[in-house]
């Protein structure tokens, strides 16, 4: 086999690989991985809780020891000034001390610092919920967009058939000059329709290229989403779950507040030399004297008592607010799929049969071929309406599916 042959095949094929990736159709689930996967708000909030989750193991440690070095008792005036060996009570000093923190309040500083911590992981797991649900919006209205392009596209292609018809009628005399002109407008408007349709094609890959980073020619049909309980739904919106780790938070802080009742104790130990006397040691304890209780800490458990009651107060609203939105795409959902259903039978139906007629009429020489564009026309409005019934009805569904946390996010 020629060698230079041979290289510009391979050559050849190594460059249509990332064309044929590029133009590889893109399913659905996989828009979702790839979105999750590059967005930056997710990332930022991962990011997020693995700093609070490092915080909570800090928090239950002792605060670290003092070391303290200095002199005690230095002359500064007299003759005996700056001098640190003539003066037998000066004395060269070293020595440690430490805060005491009980365990109970270092537990309790901990059981807060994790509840922090969870309530950030369930950030995270929100900014990926809308980031999922945000991608499947886009993905649907760059779908529905292409299968309306297709529609315009192959109404276009009939436009330009029933034209070069009319013309050649025309030609042998067995048509009319209005035909030729009404069809020239006809296929005129179905070249805008398809550019009007393009157009918007091109907006909606766009936004779905935000969020999947790539672009692609195809999608896939999205296969039928799990719609979740309204009990689920509600359990785990992320306003829910955002309110009871607010609580959790909040309960937590206010039992480590009450442990501020009990001072932290700090104790010590030093060593002094002195020149030409015996050395000594201190040993020392300080203690806090709270002498305001009811002014001072008891105060601060109040406040912290004040913000679980907001935070319930905040998370019963939210309940009401997640059931209301369920209730909404729920009633809308079932509206939708109803009018598609109804659509279907009392409109699509009677349209294809009118162009049915059209087309038999037209070939019987009973009628013109403006008048079958006109019905294959309504035809095309009439499927254009279903997409975008069916397209309102999988983006509410999605709105159903992908909003709530995923299951086991919100533990």
């Amino acid at each position: 086999m020629d060698i230079p042959f041979l290289l510009r095949v391979v050559a050849l094929a190594a460059a249509l690989i990332p064309v044929a990736a590029s133009a590889a159709p893109l399913s659905l689930d996989a828009s979702l991985d790839l979105a999750v996967q590059r967005s930056e708000s997710a990332h930022s909030a991962r990011a997020g809780a693995a700093s609070a989750s490092e915080m909570a193991r800090a928090a239950g440690q002792l605060p670290d020891p003092m070391l303290n070095v200095g002199v005690e008792n230095l002359p500064v005036t007299g003759s005996d000034r700056f001098s640190a060996a003539r003066e037998p009570m000066t004395q060269k000093v070293i020595g440690f001390s430490q805060e005491w923190v009980s365990q109970e309040k270092r537990s309790a500083r901990q059981a807060a610092a994790q509840a922090s911590a969870i309530r950030e992981m369930a950030q995270a797991q929100a900014a990926i919920a809308d980031t999922r649900l945000q991608t499947a919006l886009a993905y649907f209205d760059a779908y529905y967009a292409a299968e309306m392009l297709k529609l315009t596209t192959a109404n276009e292609h009939h436009a330009y058939e029933e034209l070069a018809a009319s013309r050649a009628r025309l030609a042998s005399s067995t048509g009319g000059s209005q035909e030729v002109l009404a069809l020239t407008a006809a296929l005129g408007m179905s070249e805008d329709e398809s550019a009007e349709i393009a157009q918007q094609q091109n907006a909606a890959q766009v936004a779905l290229q935000r969020w999947v980073g790539t672009a692609t020619e195809e999608l896939l049909p999205a296969q039928s989403l799990s719609i979740p309980t309204e009990q689920d739904y509600v359990a785990s919106h992320p306003l829910v779950v955002a309110a009871q780790r607010d609580i959790e938070v909040a309960r937590h802080e206010a039992a480590f507040a009450a442990t501020n009742r009990n001072p932290n104790w700090t104790w010590s130990v030093s060593y002094g030399q002195r020149v030409g006397n015996s050395d000594m040691v201190s040993v020392g304890v300080s203690i806090p004297l709270p002498v305001s209780r009811a002014e001072r800490q008891d105060r601060e458990t109040s406040s912290k008592l004040a913000m679980v009651e907001k935070s319930e107060a905040a998370l019963n609203e939210a309940s009401r607010i997640a059931t209301a939105e369920y209730k909404a795409l729920a009633s809308d959902a079932q509206r939708l799929q109803e009018r598609i259903e109804h659509y279907r039978s009392a409109v699509a139906t009677p349209a294809q049969q009118r162009t049915a007629a059209a087309m038999a009429a037209y070939r019987s020489n009973q009628a013109t071929l403006a008048t079958l564009f006109e019905a294959r026309h309504a035809e095309l409005e009439v499927q254009r309406k279903v997409l975008a019934l069916q397209r309102d009805l999988a983006k509410t569904q999605a709105q159903l599916a992908y909003r709530p946390l995923a299951f086991g996010a919100q533990q």
